[in-house]
């Protein structure tokens, strides 16, 4: 079972224990959920990512990071004019706030070119990418990747999308809820997180946000809410997981990426929506124990 992320990945800088030091690591939404699929799913999955890239040293790092994590590099492209992005974490009671540096990062052209889109998706059985992986394109990038999605779909892979809704990003609000709407509405699965839901499409409560997401089309929609109950509907079942044991972050950074990375492992093998939840909550509990995005100790344990 091929799985392939798409989007974009950064060097993240993170505060250490020591004050005034900073940890430098490889993070990212789509990258972060990889690495915690590619980790849960052992031998049963092969986990690729498809991102753009420069060709120095920082670049180079985040190239054989992912090798040495045994995620695919093989449809990385690399771009001699840009660099890889950079942020940098800020915590404040366990709740993160971010600093970027990504403007003319090379992910921005990850998807200028249809060819290689329907190259990297060919024999997928699923294609997960999120809000940040459309709102970083260009609108003809934005066109060329749903085209090759849909493409993928028709071909029977699974579409998987995570709202991951950030307004900095976008031109303005109306053009982020039309694209995430089309980015959604060609989706098998669709992960939004009702808090940012509630803000910027004004949905009352998660079952106003699973109701518009099927309206759209999408075909199952899950939301998270912050560690309380969560509600879902679509094809594979309706109803709400309530029996959530809840925890105070450490470090919130990764909390729904691990949760859909738990979530997809558990529902890929077989699981039914309620069961995926569970896993996927019990992973991110892990996750905003420790500091940073990618935690070695929270998979271990999972």
């Amino acid at each position: 079972m091929r799985i392939l992320s798409i989007g974009e990945a950064m060097v993240e800088l993170g505060q250490s224990d020591q004050p005034g030091l900073w940890r430098l690591g490889i993070a990212g939404d789509t990258l972060n959920t990889a690495w915690y699929l590619r980790r849960l799913l052992g031998a049963v999955g092969r986990v690729d990512y498809l991102t753009r890239v420069g060709t120095g040293a920082f670049s180079q790092q985040m190239l054989d990071f992912l090798a040495a994590e045994g995620i695919g590099t093989a449809h990385i492209g690399r771009d001699p004019d840009r660099e890889i992005g950079l942020y940098a974490i800020s915590l404040k009671d366990g709740e993160r706030s971010f600093a970027y540096w990504r403007d003319t990062s090379a992910a921005r052209r990850l998807a200028d070119d249809p060819a290689a889109l329907d190259a990297a998706l060919e024999g997928a059985a699923v294609a997960y990418f999120s809000g940040i992986t459309v709102a970083i394109l260009s609108p003809q990038g934005r066109a060329n990747l749903l085209a090759a999605l849909a493409r993928a779909r028709a071909s029977g892979a699974r579409i998987v999308f995570d709202p991951n809704l950030r307004p900095r990003l976008w031109e303005d609000a109306a053009t982020m809820r039309q694209g995430i709407s089309k980015a959604a509405a060609g989706a098998d699965l669709v992960l939004p997180s009702f808090d940012d839901e509630a803000a910027h499409f004004g949905d009352a409560d998660p079952q106003a946000t699973v109701a518009r997401y099927l309206a759209l089309g999408a075909g199952q929609v899950v939301v998270k809410n912050g560690g309380g109950p969560i509600r879902f509907g679509g094809r594979d079942g309706c109803g709400t997981a309530t029996d959530l044991e809840p925890e105070t972050p450490v470090d919130s950074t990764a909390a729904g990426d691990s949760f859909n990375a738990g979530y997809l492992a558990a529902w890929l093998t077989g699981a039914d929506c309620a069961a995926a939840i569970a896993a996927g909550h019990a992973l991110s509990r892990k996750v905003i124990g420790y500091r940073g995005a990618l935690v070695r100790e929270a998979v271990a344990t999972a």
